[in-house]
C-alpha cells in the first residue's frame, strides 16, 4: 500500500465526541487539565481497570466512556460522589459527576471487558472510529474511543501500565520508569509523561520484544529510538536495526530543515491491524508492512514529520487541515524529488489524476477538509494541498519558503494554527502579499481551466517574439504558469501570470518557435483538457452514481461479483444491462468470469481485453474511457471465478491510481497507467 499509506487523523474521532461534553468554552490551546491515570490491562480475558484524576472545570462533569466500560466508582478529597449513567451516542454511555465548586480533584475508577481485536478490519475500515479493542495478539485503545474520561480538548498526561508479564504497552511521551517482571507471574509495569499538550491518548500493548537506542544530539539530552516488534518480526536479520537507523536519519533530516526535534524519544510499534497511524514520539504501523523497504522510505519519514506539523503545532480544525498537505509536500514529495525530477513529475500528475477523476461538482473545497475517510477528501486534503506548497514554493522562491517554514515552526510550536498562520509566515518570509493566492487555493472548488488561445510570433532582428493569449474559466484564479516553449533541438520553460479571465504575454527568444504546451510537468492544479489523462479506476472508486453490469451467471458468482463492488466503491451502484449503462455517463463496472466478459465485450462491440493483461493472472482488470460513440467510462473487472473475485476485495480498492492491473489471487503484479497525452499549441507567424 505504497502511495496510499498515510497518516489517517485520530483526532477526528475526538472532535465528533466534544461536542457532547459541553466542554467547548475552553481556548483549543488550554493544557492546564492535566489527567493522571492507573491502567491495568490483561489482553486475554480483556479484563480493563484503571483510575483516572484529573481537574475538570467547574460544574457537573460529563464525560463519555465507550459501553464495555462503567463507572466503579467516585470521589472527591475523599468524599465518595455519585455517577449517573445517560444515554450517549451509539458505542458509548455518557456519565455525569455533580460536584461542589471549587472541589479538590476529581478521582473516577472505572472497568469492564473490551471488545476483541477484530482482525477483519481492512485497510480502508481502519479510517473509521473504532472501539478500544485487546487479544493477547495485540491490543489498541485509540484516542476518541472513550477509555479515559476527557475534560479538556487539550491537555498533558501521567499514566501507569500494568501488563501480564509477556506483554509491552506503550502511550505517546516520554518513558519514565519501566519494570519488567522479575519472575514468572509478575506483571510488567511502566510510566509514561506527556508534558506538551495534546488531544488524545492511543494505548498499544502486545507480545513485543522491545529494542532500543540512544543518539547523541548536541545541547540536549539523547534521543531514545525503540522498536516494538512481535517476537518472528524481531528476529528477522537487520530488521529493527534499519528502522531505527531510518527514524534517527528522518529526524536528523527534519531537524535541520524545521528546527529542532521538539520530543526525547520515538518509536516504531508494529501491530497487527492493517494501518499506520502517527502520535507524538510514535508510530503504529501494520505487521505486514514493516518488512516492505519502501515503507522505510516513504510512509516512516511521513509519520517522523507528523512530530512537527500536527503534533507539534496543532491543526485548528475549525479553519481546516493543513498538516496533511504540508507533510505530503515535506515527505512523500520531497522523496520523490530525491529520486528524480521525472518521479516528482508523476506524482504531481497522480494527484492531479485522482482529482480529475472525481465528479466536477463533488470537488471540497479545501479549507473544509478535515480528515480523510475517503476518496474525494484524500484528493483534496493530501494531493491538492500538498500542490498548494508547489505552487507557493515556485511562486516565492525556495529560499523564501525555507524561511517561511522555519519561522512557523518558531513562531507556533505547540500552539494551535491554522491557514492564517502559515500565510502570515510565508508574507513575513517573502515580503509578498498572498492573500488572493490563498483565498482562492482554499476557498474555490473547481479547478481551474486555462488555455492557451493562440500563440504568434514574429522576427525582430536575431530574436523572436512570442506573443500567448491564454484565458481560464469563472472562477478566475491567481495563476503563475510555466510554459514550454519548442523547435527542433530546442526547449525552453518560461514563466507567465492569469489573474483573471484573460491575459496576454510577450517572450522575447533566440530561436524560431514552433509549439509551446502549457504546464508540461504539471506544477498547477487545473483541469486537463480531453485525452491529456488516461482513466484510471478512481474514476470509479469515488463516482457519485456508478453503475455495475454483473456478468455472472451462477448465484455464487454473481455473489461474488456484488461483494467486490461493494467494497470497491464507496457509493452503492446501481445495476443495469451493458447495454443500457453504456448509453449513459455515469462510470460503468463489468464483471464477470473470463468468459462471461469476453462475451459480453463481444455483444457490445467493446475493444477486447488489451494485450497488457491478456492471458495473465487469476484475473485482469482494465479501463476504458469515452470516445465518439460511447460517453459512458468503462471499468472491467474479469476473474477465473468466485475464489478469484473475493481475492480482489483487500486489495483492489488500494489500486486507485491505476488504469490496468494483473492479480495473482490477491498480488497486484503488474500494473499500470495507460500513457498521458500532452497537448501542443501551434505556434503561427505574421
Amino acid at each position: 500500500m505504497p502511495a496510499a499509506f498515510r497518516r489517517w487523523s485520530r483526532r477526528l474521532a475526538v472532535l465528533l465526541l466534544l461536542p457532547l461534553l459541553s466542554l467547548m468554552a475552553d481556548s483549543l490551546a488550554r493544557a492546564d487539565g492535566l489527567i493522571e491515570l492507573d491502567v491495568s490491562l490483561d489482553p486475554a480475558s480483556r479484563a480493563f481497570k484503571a483510575s483516572a484524576r484529573l481537574s475538570p472545570p467547574e460544574g457537573d462533569f460529563r464525560f463519555m466512556l465507550h459501553e464495555s466500560l462503567r463507572v466503579t466508582g467516585a470521589s472527591a478529597g475523599g468524599r465518595a460522589l455519585t455517577a449517573e449513567a445517560l444515554r450517549g451516542p451509539v458505542g458509548f454511555r455518557q456519565w455525569r459527576i455533580r460536584q461542589a465548586a471549587g472541589g479538590a480533584p476529581l478521582q473516577i475508577d472505572y472497568a469492564g471487558q473490551l471488545p476483541p481485536l477484530d482482525l477483519q478490519r481492512d485497510h480502508r475500515s481502519v479510517l473509521q472510529r473504532m472501539p478500544p479493542m485487546s487479544s493477547p495478539e495485540g491490543s489498541y485503545l485509540p484516542a476518541g474511543s472513550g477509555w479515559y474520561p476527557q475534560a479538556r480538548e487539550m491537555f498533558g498526561y501521567r499514566l501507569r501500565l500494568s501488563l501480564p508479564g509477556e506483554q509491552r504497552g506503550l502511550v505517546a511521551g516520554k518513558l519514565l520508569a519501566e519494570t519488567p517482571p522479575a519472575r514468572p507471574g509478575e506483571p510488567y509495569q511502566a510510566s509514561f509523561e506527556m508534558r506538551q499538550p495534546t488531544d488524545g491518548i492511543d494505548l498499544m500493548a502486545g507480545p513485543w520484544r522491545v529494542r532500543e537506542r540512544n543518539v547523541a544530539r548536541e545541547g540536549a539530552p539523547p534521543l531514545v529510538l525503540r522498536t516494538y516488534f512481535a517476537a518472528a518480526l524481531d528476529a528477522t536479520p537487520g530488521l529493527a536495526e534499519a528502522w531505527l537507523n531510518d527514524s534517527a536519519a528522518y529526524i536528523r533530516r527534519y531537524s535541520q530543515a524545521i528546527g529542532d526535534y521538539p520530543y526525547d524519544n520515538f518509536s516504531v510499534v508494529a501491530g497487527p491491524l492493517p494501518t499506520g497511524f502517527g502520535m507524538p514520539t510514535l508510530t503504529y504501523l501494520g505487521e505486514a508492512v514493516v518488512r516492505l523497504p519502501f515503507i522505510r522510505k516513504t510512509s516512516l519519514g511521513h509519520e517522523v514529520l507528523h512530530n512537527w506539523w500536527g503534533n507539534g503545532v496543532y491543526v485548528d480544525y475549525r479553519r481546516g487541515n493543513w498538516s496533511e498537505g504540508l507533510t505530503t509536500f515535506m515527505a512523500d514529495y520531497a522523496y520523490k524529488l530525491d529520486e528524480s525530477p521525472a518521479a516528482a513529475a508523476e506524482m504531481r500528475l497522480g494527484w492531479l489524476r485522482d482529482a480529475l477523476a472525481l465528479p466536477a461538482d463533488g470537488q471540497p473545497a479545501l479549507r473544509d477538509f478535515r480528515s480523510r475517510s475517503h476518496g474525494a477528501e484524500a484528493a483534496v486534503g493530501y494531493g491538492k494541498a500538498a500542490m498548494l506548497f508547489v505552487m507557493l514554493q515556485d511562486r516565492i522562491g525556495e529560499a523564501a519558503f525555507r524561511e517561511g517554514i522555519r519561522s512557523f515552526w518558531a513562531r507556533q510550536r505547540f500552539r494551535t494554527a491554522g491557514w492564517g498562520e502559515l500565510q502570515a509566515a510565508f508574507e513575513g518570509a517573502s515580503g509578498q502579499a498572498l492573500g488572493p493566492f490563498f483565498e482562492a487555493w482554499l476557498n474555490q472548488r473547481a479547478l481551474p481551466a486555462v488555455r492557451i488561445e493562440s500563440a504568434i510570433t514574429r522576427a525582430d532582428g536575431s530574436q523572436h517574439q512570442l506573443t500567448l493569449n491564454l484565458a481560464q474559466d469563472a472562477p478566475a484564479h491567481p495563476l503563475r504558469l510555466p510554459v514550454e516553449v519548442l523547435a527542433p533541438g530546442r526547449r525552453e520553460i518560461h514563466w507567465v501570470s492569469l489573474a483573471g479571465p484573460r491575459a496576454s504575454a510577450t517572450l522575447r527568444l533566440g530561436f524560431a518557435p514552433q509549439g509551446v504546451r502549457l504546464d508540461p510537468d504539471t506544477r498547477v492544479w487545473r483541469r486537463l483538457p480531453p485525452g491529456s489523462l488516461p482513466p484510471i479506476l478512481r474514476q470509479w472508486i469515488g463516482a457519485a452514481a456508478p453503475r455495475l453490469v454483473n456478468a455472472a451467471a451462477d448465484t455464487d458468482t454473481r455473489a461474488s461479483v456484488d461483494a467486490l463492488a461493494r467494497r470497491l466503491l464507496e457509493n452503492a451502484p446501481t445495476g443495469a444491462p451493458l447495454a443500457s449503462a453504456l448509453s449513459g455517463r455515469e462510470p460503468v463496472v463489468l464483471a464477470g468470469t473470463h468468459a462471461e466478459v469476453d462475451r459480453a465485450l463481444a455483444t457490445a462491440g467493446l475493444p477486447p481485453r488489451p494485450a497488457e493483461v491478456a492471458s495473465r493472472g487469476s484475473a485482469q482488470v482494465w479501463t476504458l474511457g469515452p470516445t465518439a460513440t460511447r460517453s459512458a467510462p468503462l471499468a472491467v473487472i474479469s476473474a477465473e471465478g468466485t475464489a478469484a473475485l473475493a481475492a480482489l476485495q483487500r486489495g483492489l480498492p488500494h489500486y486507485g491510481a491505476q488504469s490496468w492491473l494483473v492479480f495473482d489471487g490477491g498480488r497486484a503484479s503488474p500494473k499500470a497507467t495507460w500513457p498521458a497525452g500532452r497537448p501542443e499549441t501551434p505556434v503561427t507567424g505574421r
